[in-house]
């Protein structure tokens, strides 16, 4: 199973102190904190693309080829890319590129985004939301598993002859999920290409994605790739440990109260029981990570949201050596002996797609 991390990228206020990070520091801190994840044996480093305050990563491309230059192992992804209002040929040349950079340590997951004004900033309308992304996506494909592609949609200018470059490496493009919160086309998208699909679990409770992922997994059957339960599913998740669960209920509640999305809204308490936001000690989060499964089935990729609301870098690293150290190797082995044999492990590597195409 496949453990990481996800950033938002939010430049938010530290409550504590009034201190509000530059962007320049808040950029230099995703990049210690996705080398923080491989250090301590974390597998995914995922940043989100936002084209608004208070958001810095407007350029996911750029950030994590500047990462894949600086770490070994780790997979490079997007908790977001915004399949909607990005040209599919941008996304096919940028991706392939970082795909070479990184050789072959990169998936990517695509989206809608949750702020409606990036539509009409890219010259897009809202209301084709789901078309653009069902339009866009095909042509992407394409573009990547094509040379030379003639193509004429709704939504861009005709393509005559062309070819995207450079070519995915080893001519096999990444790995893709799909994410949403929301909406079943995305999931009825995902299952139908065979692609994974990341519920992003982290505000609603969780019967709504439960009904969305078994969607996901009905229609990937259906589709002929193989078992529901073979399905790939990923999921959000967000923690902050101590030692003691009441310290760690203490310090954290602050940031809580004053994040951007979820503040002055819902208490601690009440945010906690109806979602998977985990405060406490490492065991609980332990047990309430390991709970994931009654409620979704055998699932291949956890990531966990650790920088956001304005908490210091210093804190986010130390929350990271606990999550490495004490939090995931259990959860790899009581997950693993969970897991039925004929049920994927993780999400595809670039070497499993590899030994595929060449089968």
């Amino acid at each position: 199973m496949q453990f990481g991390i996800f950033t938002v990228g939010d430049v938010t206020t530290d409550p504590t102190n009034g201190r509000t990070p530059s962007e320049a520091e808040r950029i230099k801190a995703m990049v210690a904190i996705a080398l923080k994840a491989e250090e301590v044996g974390l597998d995914v480093f995922a940043t989100g693309e936002h084209h608004n305050p208070p958001f810095v990563p407007s350029s996911p491309t750029t950030m994590l080829g500047y990462i894949a230059a600086r770490t070994e192992r780790l997979i490079l992804s997007t908790s977001t890319t915004l399949i909607t209002t990005n040209d599919p040929v941008k996304i096919a040349e940028d991706y392939a590129m970082l795909q070479h950079l990184a050789d072959g340590r990169v998936d990517l997951m695509m989206g809608r985004g949750n702020t409606g004004p990036v539509y009409p900033w890219f010259g897009k309308d809202i209301r084709d939301g789901i078309p653009l992304a069902i339009e866009n996506y095909h042509l992407l494909r394409r573009l990547w598993r094509e040379d030379v592609v003639d193509w004429e949609g709704k939504y861009r200018t005709p393509l005559q002859s062309f070819t995207s470059t450079p070519r995915p490496l080893d001519g096999v493009p990444p790995f893709v999920w799909h994410g949403s919160i929301r909406s079943p086309q995305i999931a009825e998208q995902a299952a139908y290409y065979g692609d994974g699909f990341f519920a992003n679990n982290i505000f609603w409770p969780k019967e709504h994605f439960i009904q969305l992922i078994d969607l996901y997994r009905r229609r990937f059957e259906h589709y002929g790739h193989g078992q529901a339960d073979q399905a790939y599913v990923g999921l959000g998740g967000q923690v902050f440990m101590r030692r003691n669960s009441q310290d760690a209920v203490n310090e954290f509640r602050p940031y809580f109260d004053n994040a951007p999305v979820y503040g002055h809204g819902p208490s601690l308490e009440e945010f906690t029981e109806e979602t998977p936001l985990t405060v406490g000690s490492p065991q609980q989060v332990i047990d309430r990570t390991l709970s994931f499964r009654d409620s979704f089935g055998d699932y291949q990729r956890q990531l966990f949201l650790m920088d956001h609301a304005g908490l210091p870098l210093k804190t986010v690293l130390e929350q990271l050596d606990i999550l490495g150290e004490e939090v995931v190797p259990v959860l790899r082995k009581e997950f693993e002996a969970l897991r039925p044999a004929h049920v994927p492990a993780t999400a595809p590597t670039h070497a499993q797609l590899v030994k595929e195409a060449t089968r």
